[in-house]
């Protein structure tokens, strides 16, 4: 068997609307073999992964993967299993999966939740390698595996701190993403966006924070501004730090100037031997050594945000008690067994790790590693309880005095931080320490916030939420509104119309259509951009402040939506096209993945649904917000059934868009009056214009507005560009559209012969990833429709022969009975359309339909070029013929 792709969906996506990996499976010969068939496989696979017995499957109750194991199932619902119960030995509680046959194939697809991405992925592979070794009989070392793993996914784990924040923000429905694999996070969207590092906000200016990384600079400023800090000096040599100690007087603390997470950091020092040992350790870490007084008492962190203290924590260092029979080293041991203890900062507290700082304070109590110390006897192996080193906390919130809190407040405020960890030294943190009694030891830019999240003693403090809160304070926005348009037909034309309005109301939109990315008038990147990566470009934009989506059904199929929930979403049609690709062979099928964009709007949003089209209809069902429909017929009766439970359309009354709101009805434009629809001749324009209205208007768009950018929207190349733009070449003229599916053709035929020529010359094409009966079609269509017809190829076969596409569409010309002397296949886009202008005669109408729009234009262009040099010539010409006669 073989894994023919593997893949994470990050956000919502037609399989769930979690996160889920997708893995195609070939599992070849083995692809009709049944569990219960192979020799010991069952057993063996129980006695590896014994926590399927509590997997439920189909059955719906504990047990009942194994009941289907024992009966006999296909190995790609195994391998799905696997999958999750790895992921669960790993520390992942996942539960959705889904195994299914692709076709009459050898291949499945397998999709199962996850949480983080490279353990996910990690686990697929695994499961695939575990089940086809224990399907040759082979031992499999799973202990291995899970440890590589593991190690490969801490990698891209988000600290405790960043998942705190990342999970108070959903809590509050604030959408988080993630750049990169560190720990920066975006919150919200476009204008109202914050992005964090850690508990550093995008408000926190980069002095502010090497200040607080410069420990003797910090320590200067608050002692300036009359903080109690520690007496002390820099120096870069031994005989400096010596010097510092003397004048200082025992005891003493050394560290590193520029240090973080206690690292380098020794405390109580009594001796020169000591001083000289601890100032080794610290140089290693730095240039530049602190040597101050040390402070007798606690060690508190006082956690600060935005103008007030959230938490309080004393920390207690790391340390074993004696038990007289095991040693210093087998305690520690002991003691990280402990399963809140991780490495780093993956769980609520680190390991502990004997270190030279470490070995240092143990000769100092008299002791070495191999000591067994007597019962009871707490033996410390740091002087500073730091979590990162093995420390502990307690939660000391509530007793804290009201005059420290305001010395902390002010200690973070005087460096500049909006978030800070301020670090006290004093006897107890409920007595004032202007007493003279304790200082501020340092002030940390980025503090961690494991230690009041998951305190070894005392109540956990949600400060993540307090984080968020400040970030977002209540009421305040955090999001853009996104309205995401969808559908098979139309939605390029639809997206702009509505960006046009948005724009001519005073928003800064950011778009996304097969035209390319645009924020407000400026495209920010060319192409087909209609998926995820397309839409984060909006969204990470905070010059944005209303985002308009092309989703088109590839980049839903490929990688999901690239937003969490939109507050519009739009459904135009769906009708035949890129049916047979990525397994999507019926209209249920493409409704099924238009659906998600519908499925993904916020409680109170809108839906707007084309009440015309029986599968859009059907759409209704998956709807779970407010719903418009529009309609092009008065009588619609899925638009009246609607508006007599109170519901808003929107429909042509008349020649009028009409909308009803419950209320009564709003005249809102006549058709005719809209460029775009060509004096109401383009029908599915008038759709796209419904539409556009529908979502305009659920923005809270004024009418007025609405009604001038519609009157304003033209389909030229600076409004709608490629899609039916007309241009006059001497006497004829040549349309341009991008119709490339059954409706589309159909759709702008009809419009062509209410234009009026004396011969319509079709040039057509399809892309080669349609059905053989679908590129037919479409050609037979084509030769109802046009009196010629040129027959050309794009340039991307999509896995089809060269010529193949151009011979389909020539049989299907030919079946509408076309005379063979009028049909010609010339396979240039560019050449088929200059061949087709050298013929044109007066009263001729070209058409179009392409797959480059650039080089198209250029044709165009350069012959309403040279028109226009030579009525320049012939007017030149003529006066200076004037001139000689006067």
């Amino acid at each position: 068997m073989k894994i023919c792709e593997l893949k994470a969906f990050k956000g919502r996506n037609i399989y769930s609307h979690k996160k889920v990996i997708k893995m195609v499976i070939d599992l070849e010969e083995l692809a009709n073999v049944a569990t219960k068939d192979i020799k010991g496989f069952n057993d063996a696979l129980l006695r590896l992964l014994p926590g399927l017995y509590q997997h439920h499957c189909s059955l719906g109750r504990p047990g009942g993967f194994v009941t289907r194991l024992m009966e006999g199932t296909y190995l790609a619902h195994v391998i799905e299993h696997c999958a999750l119960e790895i992921q669960y030995l790993l520390g992942y509680e996942v539960s959705f999966g889904r195994a299914r046959q692709m076709e009459d194939s050898t291949k499945y697809i397998v999709v199962y939740a996850y949480i983080n991405e490279v353990a996910g992925l990690e686990a697929g592979r695994c499961s695939v390698q575990l089940v086809e070794a224990l399907c040759r009989g082979q031992a499999f070392d799973l202990d291995f595996h899970i440890n590589r793993i593991k190690a490969k996914a801490m990698k891209n784990e988000l600290g405790p701190s960043t998942k705190a924040i990342v999970e108070a923000a959903q809590e509050r429905g604030i959408p988080v993403m993630r750049i990169g694999n560190s720990s920066i996070l975006q919150l919200g969207y476009g204008k109202y966006q914050k992005r964090v590092e850690a508990t550093i906000t995008e408000n926190t200016t980069c002095i502010s924070v090497d200040i607080a990384c410069d420990k003797s600079l910090t320590k200067e400023i608050l002692r300036e501004a009359g903080i109690p800090v520690p007496e002390g000096g820099v120096c870069t040599s031994l005989e400096e730090a010596l010097d510092i100690a003397q004048q200082l007087g025992y005891p003493v603390a050394v560290k590193p100037e520029r240090g973080n997470q206690g690292k380098g950091v020794s405390l109580n020092l009594t001796t020169p031997d000591e001083v000289a040992q601890a100032f080794n350790i610290a140089k290693q870490m730095d240039e530049n050594v602190i040597v101050e007084k040390y402070i007798k008492g606690n060690d508190y962190r006082v956690l600060v945000v935005g103008d007030r203290v959230v938490a309080v924590a004393q920390r207690i260092p790391p340390h074993v008690v004696g038990d007289g029979i095991h040693t210093i080293a087998q305690l520690v041991d002991m003691v990280n067994k402990d399963e809140r203890r991780g490495e780093d900062h993956e769980k609520p507290l680190t390991k502990i790790k004997i270190d030279e700082i470490s070995l240092a304070l143990l000769r100092k109590q008299g002791y070495t590693p191999e000591s067994v110390p007597p019962a009871g006897k707490v033996v410390y192996l740091k002087a500073n309880g730091n979590l990162s080193t093995g420390g502990e906390a307690i939660d000391c919130t509530n007793k804290i005095h009201p005059v420290n809190c305001e010395i902390a407040v002010r200690a973070a405020q005087i460096i500049g931080l909006d978030i800070a960890g301020i670090d006290i030294a004093c006897p107890d943190i409920s007595k004032p320490i202007e007493e003279g009694m304790g200082a501020v030891i340092e002030v940390n830019a980025a503090p961690g916030i494991r230690m009041h999240l998951y305190p070894s003693k005392g109540k956990p403090r949600n400060v993540a939420q307090h984080i968020i809160d400040m970030l977002f304070p209540p009421g305040s926005r955090h999001s853009i509104p996104i309205i995401s348009v969808t559908g098979t037909n139309g939605k390029t034309t639809t997206v702009r119309m509505i960006a046009h309005i948005l724009r001519t109301y005073g928003y800064t939109v950011g778009m996304t259509t097969t035209g390319g990315v645009y924020i407000g008038h400026r495209c920010v990147m060319k192409g087909d951009t209609t998926g995820p990566a397309s839409a984060k470009i909006v969204l990470t934009d905070k010059r944005v402040e209303v985002a308009v989506l092309e989703t088109a059904r590839g980049g839903i199929i490929r990688s999901g939506l690239g937003y969490d929930l939109s507050d519009i979403a739009v459904l135009t049609n769906i009708t035949e096209d890129h049916l047979g690709c990525d397994g999507i062979y019926t209209l249920e099928d493409l409704l099924h993945v238009k659906s998600l964009v519908v499925e993904a709007v916020k409680p109170d949003g809108y839906v707007v649904l084309n009440a015309d089209d029986p599968m859009v209809v059907e759409a209704a069902k998956r709807v779970k917000c407010n719903i418009i429909y529009f309609s092009k017929q008065e009588d619609n009766l899925i638009v009246h059934r609607h508006m007599a439970n109170g519901g808003l359309a929107v429909f042509l009354k008349g020649q009028y868009i009409t909308i009803a709101n419950g209320d009564g009805f709003i005249q809102c434009m006549d058709v005719a009056s809209i460029p775009a629809t060509y004096g109401g001749m383009l029908t599915y324009n008038i759709e796209n214009s419904l539409a556009a209205v529908s979502a305009a208007y659920a923005m809270k768009i004024p009418i007025e507005t609405i009604q001038k950018a519609l009157a304003s929207f033209y389909t030229d190349e600076i409004h709608n560009p490629g899609r039916f733009n007309v241009f006059n070449i001497r006497d004829f003229r040549v349309v341009v559209d991008y119709a490339h599916n059954i409706s589309g053709y159909t759709q702008v035929i009809e419009a062509i012969k209410k234009m009026g020529a004396l011969q319509t010359v079709g040039i057509i094409g399809v892309p080669g990833d349609r059905q053989d009966d679908t590129i037919r079609c479409i050609g037979f269509i084509a030769g109802k429709g046009f009196d010629r017809i040129i027959i050309k190829e794009d340039v991307d076969l999509r896995g089809r022969c060269r010529g193949e596409v151009a011979k389909l569409l020539k049989e299907g010309v030919l079946s509408a009975g076309m005379d063979p002397s009028k049909v010609e296949i010339i396979l240039s886009e560019v050449e088929a359309l200059k061949t087709a202008i050298r013929r044109a005669k007066a009263g001729d109408l070209i058409v179009i339909f392409y797959e480059k729009l650039e080089p198209v234009m250029a044709v165009i262009k350069e012959m309403l070029s040279n028109i226009e040099a030579e009525v320049n010539s012939d007017r030149n010409a003529a006066i200076m013929e004037f001139n000689r006669l006067q």
